[in-house]
C-alpha cells in the first residue's frame, strides 16, 4: 500500500510541475501548431520510439488517424515502429540505428513533422533520424525527460518532462502527447457547439 501511494504521489508532482513550466506549456502549443499546419498543407506527422516509447509512438499516430475526443475525418498520422518487415530487414540489412532513418528517407518530405519520443533523449537511431529529418525539411518535435539529451539540438520543439525516472517521464510523455493530439484535432476539425 505504501509503494502505491508513493508511486502515485511521484506521478502527481511530475504532472504538476508539468503544469507549473511555462515554457513547457508554450513549447507543446507551438509542437501543436506545428503539426497542425503541417496537416493543413497535406503533410503528415510521423511518430518513432523504441520499447515503451514505440508503443506510445503507435499510440499518438492512432489517436490522430483515428479519434481522440470525439468523431472526425481521419489525420494523417504513421508510426514507424509498426512495420515489423521494414524494422527487421533494415535492422538486419543495415543496424538497428538506422530503422528510423530509413523510413525518413523513404517517407518523409519537407514539410511533414517527425516526433521522436526517448526518455533519455540518446536513442542513437532517433538521433540519426532527426538529423535526416532536419536536413529535409522536416519539422521535428522529441519527448525526452529533463534533460532533453542529444535530442535537444536537434528539436525545433522538445517537450522535456521535468523527471529523471523513466517510467515518471513515460507517464508524462502520454499526457503532453494526448493534449498535442487533442489541440490538433480540435484545430483541424473544431467541435460544434
Amino acid at each position: 500500500m505504501q509503494f502505491i501511494r508513493e508511486e502515485i504521489t511521484k506521478t502527481v508532482s511530475v504532472l504538476n510541475a508539468l503544469l507549473a513550466d511555462a515554457a513547457l506549456v508554450e513549447t507543446v502549443e507551438r509542437a501543436a501548431s506545428a503539426c497542425a499546419d503541417a496537416i493543413r498543407r497535406g503533410n503528415k506527422v510521423l511518430f518513432a520510439g523504441n520499447g515503451g516509447s514505440a508503443a506510445d509512438a503507435q499510440h499518438l499516430a492512432a489517436e490522430l488517424v483515428g479519434k481522440l475526443a470525439y468523431d472526425r475525418p481521419a489525420l494523417p498520422s504513421l508510426s514507424l515502429t509498426t512495420d515489423t518487415s521494414v524494422l527487421t530487414a533494415v535492422g538486419n540489412d543495415y543496424g538497428f540505428e538506422d530503422v528510423f532513418v530509413r523510413q525518413i528517407g523513404g517517407l518523409g518530405v519537407a514539410g511533414d513533422v517527425f516526433i521522436g519520443i526517448s526518455t533519455s533523449g540518446r536513442s542513437k537511431n532517433l538521433v540519426k533520424a532527426l538529423t535526416l529529418a532536419r536536413s529535409k525539411g522536416i519539422v521535428t518535435i522529441g519527448m525526452t525527460g529533463a534533460t532533453g539529451g542529444d535530442m535537444l539540438a536537434l528539436c525545433d520543439h522538445c517537450l522535456r518532462v521535468p523527471s529523471l525516472e523513466t517510467q515518471k517521464i513515460q507517464e508524462g510523455h502520454i499526457v503532453l502527447g494526448h493534449i498535442l493530439c487533442g489541440i490538433v484535432e480540435r484545430t483541424i476539425f473544431p467541435r460544434e457547439a
